[in-house]
């Protein structure tokens, strides 16, 4: 595996308007409009322990108070990162994504960045220390991404606005009484005005020049399209998937049939009198921009581009590598698995070049469960069975373990057609919504399962629930701490864990542990397409061969994920840059410390500060190693 030279990130920020303010991994960083409203059992707490808080006095204290108010003045600002905390502060509002509200974050932080650094930090514990650091690096890695605020795509066709509004009022606004129900609709009544920002950010980027693909555009306007399907949009036989869920979080609260009844009514007016205006003026201004997007795929089309990635690769990967290095990291790594490969083609007595065992692999009905809704209750029930035996043996490599439960869901309807073949969402800091692990049934063909158990390994235990709910539950650092983003970090641990299933005596079939290497070799390839779309110009059409030529994935599996790294440039480099890292500190761990080295000792290591930037990663390590001597 090739070695990495971590370096501090180059500062950077990302205050980028538009979908960045949600991306899942910093969703609750995202910054809104309007001041919080408390109800006023918290607002009298709030003035009760006002009186009898003392001002800080000691450098410790004041570094906790400024973490505190960063942090209370964030959560102000975002509605949205407020409800996926399991706030009801702002529960009928959305965000602020113009200019002048990124003008005033930025201002805002520039003003605490200095502030950060006129703490004297040699009266500060080691984990104060950590925890300041880790600040100062956070403003300045968003300093640096707001200097290309606009390069940004506030419309493609992964994630964006048309499916955020859906997703984000079906799974994170919940509705426990009529006031919750009340803010949802006025949610609905405000899609115009979000819409009115993102069109303007629409047309910022048009003047500027910054366009996603062509073909992008024809995705986004189908699937907005399926959100305004239905009642009471159309006259139909079923309901639009808004109102369905509206009606179902409705019948669960136990309502009188005239509460019900008008609740239903206004719902009704604000989807045909806001939501679908909206998303009709949005398709109208996404078929504009189609005709006038430049050819070919890459951000090297875009004014400034092979800058803007180089700050895509310093934000994502923690490190200072630019593209030709992450570029031959990934042959290197394609290389090394499929060798690895040709071991388990021995093993299942398998006749051929390893190209032909892909497509043995890719065709074959044993790797598939059938295209219904049996096989996907059959796929849903054994990704489930995978979890829970995993969790069976955690005690023996964690010390620490989340107390947020996990569960296993389809991506649903309206947005299973251009989301990825899996995700995970945190689960809210309260308790009252579980972590859960996203599959993406849509096309069975692309969900082999022989990568079903490294799937859910990495999306939920020991992967991404693990790291992300006891971030959330840590006790003794400062909130902002628990979310903040470094992705290297985060995705590169649900890959490692990936392997590290491996080493706690799972993948007992051959062809489940040919899904693993098949996973990773699919993160390897992502460094060599991603810096070959980006940086070198390969087209759509290059890179899709590419994935097709050097992985037992599907045709449908390489489009799909083409298209996410052309619309998201970088974020794929950051899975393998990251693993690389942990197992080369694993391996000198294990090296120097022999007898004494213990999983749980390390695990715990990388868990209990929150996420952190690969050098700092590494400085941990390395103390924990000398501690352990």
């Amino acid at each position: 595996m090739k070695t990495l030279n971590s370096s501090k990130p180059k500062g950077s920020k990302t205050i980028e308007t538009g979908l960045r303010l949600f991306a899942v991994s910093s969703l609750v960083f995202a910054l809104g409009a309007c001041s919080p409203a408390p109800n006023n059992e918290t607002a009298q707490n709030n003035a009760g322990s006002a009186a009898v808080e003392k001002a800080p006095e000691t450098e410790s204290q004041k570094l906790a108070a400024f973490f505190k108010q960063s942090r209370e003045t964030d959560l102000k600002r975002s509605p949205m990162a407020q409800s996926y905390l399991g706030l009801k502060w702002d529960y009928d509002k959305w965000g602020d994504i113009s200019d002048a509200h990124a003008d005033e974050t930025r201002s805002l932080m520039e003003t605490r960045l200095s502030q950060a650094k006129a703490f004297d930090e040699s009266t500060l514990s080691e984990t104060e220390k950590l925890s300041l650091q880790l600040y100062i690096a956070d403003i300045e890695r968003k300093l640096a991404n707001d200097e290309f605020r606009h390069h940004t795509y506030v419309m493609h066709q992964f994630r964006a606005w048309h499916t955020v509004v859906p997703s984000f009022l079906i799974n994170i606004h919940r509705i426990e009484d009529v006031s919750d129900a009340e803010a949802y609709i006025a949610r609905l009544n405000n899609v115009a005005p979000l819409f009115d920002q993102v069109a303007e950010q629409l047309k910022i980027r048009q003047e500027l020049g910054v366009f996603p693909p062509r073909w992008a555009y024809d995705q986004m306007i189908q699937a907005s399209a399926n959100v305004v399907k239905g009642n009471p949009f159309f006259e139909s036989p079923y309901d639009s998937t808004i109102l369905a869920d509206f009606k179902q979080k409705l019948d669960a609260i136990g309502l009188s049939n005239a509460e019900k009844g008008g609740l239903i009514a206004s719902a009704n007016e604000a989807l045909t009198g806001s939501v679908k205006p909206a998303y009709e003026k949005l398709m109208q201004e996404l078929s504009t921009q189609r005709l006038l997007t430049p050819e070919g795929d890459g951000v090297w089309r875009l004014p400034n581009g092979s800058e803007w990635y180089q700050n895509r690769l310093n934000w994502f990967t923690t490190t200072d590598l630019n593209a030709e290095q992450v570029h031959q990291i990934g042959l290197a790594n394609v290389e090394r698995i499929h060798n690895q490969m040709r071991d388990i083609m021995k093993q299942v007595k398998f006749e051929g070049t390893l190209q032909e065992f892909f497509t043995f692999m890719r065709n074959d009905d044993q790797f598939y469960y059938e295209d219904s809704e049996e096989g996907r209750q059959r796929y849903m029930a054994e990704a489930k069975d995978y979890i829970d035996a995993m969790e069976a043996k955690l005690d023996d490599y964690f010390g620490l373990k989340p107390k947020a439960r996990m569960v296993v869901k389809r991506v649903e309807a309206f947005r299973e057609q251009s989301a990825g073949k899996a995700f995970y969402q945190s689960p809210s800091q309260d308790g009252s919504r579980p972590g859960t692990y996203y599959a993406n049934l849509y096309d069975m063909r692309s969900m082999p399962t022989y990568q079903m158990e490294a799937l859910a390994y990495h999306e939920g235990i020991p992967g991404h629930h693990m790291q992300r709910a006891i971030a959330q539950e840590l006790d003794g650092i400062p909130e902002f701490q628990k979310y903040v983003s470094f992705t290297a970090y985060t995705e590169g641990w649900g890959l490692y864990t990936e392997e590290l299933g491996k080493d706690m005596g799972f993948y007992v079939d051959p062809y489940s542990d040919f899904g693993r290497l098949a996973m990773e070799l699919w993160r390897a390839c992502r460094l060599v397409v991603d810096t070959g779309i980006h940086e070198m110009k390969w087209s759509r059409d290059k890179a899709i061969q590419y994935l097709i030529d050097n992985t037992p994935n599907p045709e449908a599996d390489s489009v799909k994920a083409i298209e996410r790294y052309i619309a998201m440039p970088g974020q794929a480099t950051a899975y393998l840059i990251g693993k690389i890292k942990i197992m080369e500190l694993r391996e000198k761990a294990q090296a120097e410390l022999g007898d004494k080295f213990d999983y749980r000792g390390f695990h715990d290591t990388i868990l209990k500060d929150g996420p952190v930037p690969m050098d700092i990663l590494e400085d941990k390590i390395n103390k924990w190693i000398a501690a352990t001597k």
